[in-house]
């Protein structure tokens, strides 16, 4: 195991947000949410419930379903629509995570095996296909040609971003910008419909969907460089799997992309041998730890990051001061503190 590298920036955060006051918030909502989920994932198919159960029972917060919940209450909805769009919304999250385990060979996800080394490849990529149906139906079920525009777009994005991932995998030319296209279609595409759809429902103006959608795309962004940061310094317990597994997997990411850029011939040279080759030896995880600190890869990310939530809280701005809006700008202050 590498030894674990801090994250050398050069302000502490002032206050420690967490993501109570959203839960708060949201959390008889998000009660229901769960109910809704477990009834949709009935299945005549006993396996479908049983994997699709093991990857929610083991998921994480919740995140893009209580934005949902969280935007629908700041836009002063009060009806019960928002129940059925957040359990659509994290039905999308599962399949991506069924089809993105399968495509990276992943093993552990936060901390247990992925569905697909417990029930095989072919499994994984047919129950997150029922899950995407799923999702669908509930959307007919809305009966929104708007929600129906906003999620459909939102998955159409999510597969384009797959493809470039895949097209960009592995290969240490990939430019920032290629980057940043990626993680805006697979990452914040989905935060940004979870979103925007709490303003459909509320029957806000276009001008308020347009502002949730802009929150939602910038928190997505910043909460995925913080988590690509974190794959190369924090503790397991708080990634919730092993410290490296980027490196392991030849993703590139932005600390990568920063120090390669920042390199000289032989350190571009040893990139290269394990990202794009996979030649990688014993020592060569603490050896890229060791370069990302020198060139500063780890802090410039984080400030990236930084930079993508001052959008996001600048988003809300249009939005008297309320409950809702303090809880969603504590998301974005958050996400960028899980590097500390």
């Amino acid at each position: 195991m590498a030894d674990i590298l801090p994250l050398d920036t050069e302000r502490a955060a002032p206050k420690r947000a967490s993501l109570e006051p959203l839960m708060k918030l949201v959390g008889d909502d998000l009660t229901k949410v769960n109910h809704a989920i477990l009834e949709r994932m009935h299945s005549r198919a006993p396996l479908i419930p049983q994997l699709a159960g093991h990857i929610i029972a083991a998921g994480g917060k919740r995140l893009r379903p209580m934005l949902t919940l969280a935007s629908s209450r700041l836009c002063g909805y009060a009806g019960q629509r928002q129940i059925g769009l957040a359990a659509c919304v994290e039905f999308i999250h599962t399949a991506t995570l069924l089809h993105d385990d399968v495509v990276d060979e992943s093993d552990l996800r936060r901390g247990n095996a992925t569905a697909n080394v417990l029930w095989g490849n072919q499994a994984s990529v047919l129950v997150g296909d029922f899950l995407f149906s799923r999702a669908f139906q509930i959307m007919v079920d809305d009966g929104s040609l708007e929600v129906l525009r906003v999620l459909a777009d939102a998955s159409a994005v999510i597969a384009e971003g797959e493809v470039m991932q895949l097209e960009t995998s592995n290969n240490t030319e990939t430019s920032e910008e290629q980057y940043l296209e990626v993680v805006s279609a697979k990452t914040a595409a989905l935060f940004s419909a979870a979103c925007r759809i709490g303003a459909v429902v509320g029957g806000r103006p276009a001008v308020e969907a347009d502002a949730l959608e802009s929150y939602g795309r910038n928190l997505g962004i910043a909460f995925q460089l913080v988590d690509d940061t974190l794959d190369y310094s924090a503790q397991q317990a708080t990634l919730g799997k092993s410290i490296g597994d980027d490196f392991r997997e030849g993703k590139i990411t932005l600390p990568v992309l920063l120090a390669f850029r920042r390199g000289d011939d032989e350190e571009r040279l040893f990139w290269r041998r394990c990202l794009e080759d996979g030649e990688q030896r014993d020592g060569d995880l603490e050896q890229a730890m060791r370069l990302l600190q020198r060139h500063n890869a780890l802090a410039d990310s984080i400030e990236r990051a930084r930079h993508y939530g001052s959008i996001a809280r600048d988003a809300l701005g249009i939005f008297p001061d309320t409950e809702a809006k303090h809880a969603l700008v504590d998301v974005v202050d958050f996400c960028i503190e899980r590097a500390y």
